[in-house]
């Protein structure tokens, strides 16, 4: 059950809206189920047609009378004076009658303090129902005795009277919201993007992109450069004494008003960690030491190939993985859980880069994953951000690395580390109470894993095509019963040990024996938790024996350069031998 709390300021202009026919003819036998005094209010929905509107005019008279009074006693207008809650069933719940709707209506006025139960002097208020699954409660929030209510949070109110409901009337169980969601989309922007064919609204459409901006860029400056190369149009906003940016607002292409101006969307409106204050948060640069071991390491990502930056982002993404499940007994938990949020933010990041420059196969579900993803990295635990830096920096060299990500082994190792720091982040959202954020990011696994398969089935049946002869296999087999006897079986029966088998003696031919090779690749992480620990160990190996070539790689041409720009000492001409001048010489 779902309530949205709103104010406005024409009672009349609302009541129109709530008993008549609806934006798309939507409404159906619009009329009263309840409301704070039913004896004497004229139902709008129960007159005949030529009655309709002095009917609407009448019962808004009565709702603003208290309004009225207070206007003329202070001599001030009453600001935002109509109160607005919609509640709405979940899609698939039972039937509620006119009577179970009266007493959710009841209930939710109640719990907002818009009309406390018993309190003869609350604000008038009457609830609509116009179709089965939800009703439209609206108030005038004055009280009878001149007072506006004492109705604070009550947004926050109402969801949790709702969620009472839900257990009382046998409804679906919603999750419980954090006052961190993004703003929904009105009405009139959902009708609007129906007019126009689009599946999403422009509030929508504008925070993908910011996010994924936000993803790229390494400033604020860079930020907005993206977006306006994306076609967006950004309005800043200065300060008026130091001239400096205190916050912007984006306007899509070609979304106008009716007057053709530009429909400008504040940062924060788009979700509260798009605001500049808290992007600002996320571009400071790291000032600890391993800042510059980040910098150092992305400089020697950029000369090589696009493989490398997604190698050292899936080791980044490791650590992150170990972060959670060794650090959280080690530290207090409210430190731990600043860090954790830092690092569910640099993730989120690290989704949308690896959408754009993945592998065609998997960049819409990787897209999704990334999307499904932006409501799970948002919590009210204040991110400690520098502690993820490493992380975030390793996410955006996905970008700025050259080549288009066509190892396949590099792309399917990160993948497979992401799906294991998602489950990690779920469990902690969940221990934390995150209700939305944990079903956001098993919607965001989902996807994950589905682009995960597509990475990864073409390598594996491409190292499984090239599998050891039986002698050689059974030998490579000894190795994995002898380093991890206890995980053996699953990974001898598993479907992709031909491909680990394969990648084993590519590790030996590179230098590494098998039971070396073995024996670093299964302590990089633990492989209980693995559902298919054969795969994990292919991931670990591929990437093992990459690194090794690349190394070697780079040490042949650093010999190479030295061999050739070491230049021999030049030999000095000659100097003549001096004689000795005997044409002055004196004879003796």
């Amino acid at each position: 059950m779902v309530p949205d709390v709103s104010t406005g300021d024409r009672t009349r202009g609302l009541l129109s809206y709530l008993f008549g026919p609806g934006r798309r003819n939507e409404h159906t036998d619009p009329h009263i189920v309840a409301a704070f005094a039913l004896p004497g209010i004229t139902d709008p929905g129960r007159v005949p047609l030529e009655e309709h509107q002095a009917a609407l005019s009448e019962l808004a008279r009565y709702l603003d009378q208290p309004v009225e009074l207070r206007r003329q006693r202070t001599g001030k207008k009453v600001p935002q004076h109509v109160w607005h809650c919609p509640v709405r069933t979940a899609p698939g719940d039972r039937y509620l009658t006119d009577a179970e709707w009266a007493e959710v209506a009841r209930r939710v006025v109640h719990a907002t303090g818009i009309a406390p139960h018993g309190d003869d002097a609350g604000c008038r208020w009457i609830a609509v129902r116009h179709a089965e699954d939800h009703i439209h409660i609206m108030a005038t929030s004055v009280r009878e005795d001149g007072r506006r209510p004492r109705n604070k949070r009550d947004g926050q109110r109402a969801q949790a009277e709702c969620r009472k409901i839900e257990i009382e009337l046998g409804l679906r169980r919603l999750k419980s919201g954090d006052g961190t969601a993004p703003k929904t989309p009105t009405g009139a922007e959902v009708a609007k993007a129906e007019r126009q064919g689009r599946k999403t609204t422009t509030r929508q459409w504008l925070r993908e992109h910011a996010y994924a901006a936000a993803a790229a860029a390494r400033d604020e400056h860079e930020y907005f450069a993206v977006l306006t190369a994306l076609g967006i149009k950004v309005h800043t906003r200065l300060g008026p004494q130091t001239g400096e940016t205190t916050g912007y607002s984006l306007a899509a292409p070609g979304d106008t008003d009716a007057t053709g101006k530009p429909v400008f969307y504040g940062g924060s409106s788009l979700a509260p960690d798009l605001s500049l204050t808290r992007l600002r948060e996320r571009f400071t640069p790291a000032t600890t030491d391993a800042a510059a071991t980040v910098t150092a390491t992305a400089r020697v990502i950029s000369r090589n190939a696009k493989s490398d930056a997604w190698r050292r982002a899936e080791t980044e993404l490791r650590t992150t993985y170990t972060f959670f499940l060794e650090q959280q007994d080690e530290q207090d938990p409210e430190s731990f859980d600043r860090q954790a949020q830092a690092q569910a933010a640099a993730f989120a990041e690290l989704l949308h880069n690896a959408a754009a420059t993945a592998p065609k196969a998997a960049r819409a579900e990787l897209r999704a994953a990334a999307v499904a993803f932006d409501r799970a990295n948002r919590s009210a635990i204040r991110a400690e951000h520098q502690s993820a830096h490493a992380l975030r920096q390793a996410g955006k060299e996905l970008i700025r690395a050259l080549g288009g990500g066509e190892d396949g082994s590099a792309v399917a190792a990160l993948l497979a580390t992401a799906v294991y720091v998602l489950i990690a982040l779920d469990h902690w959202h969940q221990q934390r109470g995150h209700e939305q954020q944990a079903a956001a990011t098993r919607q965001s696994l989902t996807h994950l894993h589905a682009a995960y398969q597509r990475t990864a089935q073409p390598v594996l049946a491409h190292l499984a095509e090239r599998t050891p002869g039986p002698d050689e296999t059974r030998r490579l087999a000894a190795a994995v019963q002898a380093v991890v006897p206890e995980h053996a079986q699953r990974i001898l029966t598993d479907p992709a040990w031909p491909a680990l088998a394969t990648a084993l003696a590519q590790a030996e031919s590179a230098g590494t024996p098998p039971r070396p090779a073995l024996t670093a690749a299964a302590g990089q992480r633990e492989l209980d938790s693995a559902d298919h620990p054969a795969q994990v160990l292919i991931w670990r190996l591929r990437s093992d024996t990459a690194n090794q070539a690349n190394a070697r790689t780079r040490a042949a041409t650093a010999r190479t350069r030295r061999a050739t720009t070491v230049t021999t000492k030049p030999t000095p001409a000659p100097t003549a031998v001096q004689q000795p001048d005997h044409s002055t010489r004196r004879k003796r």
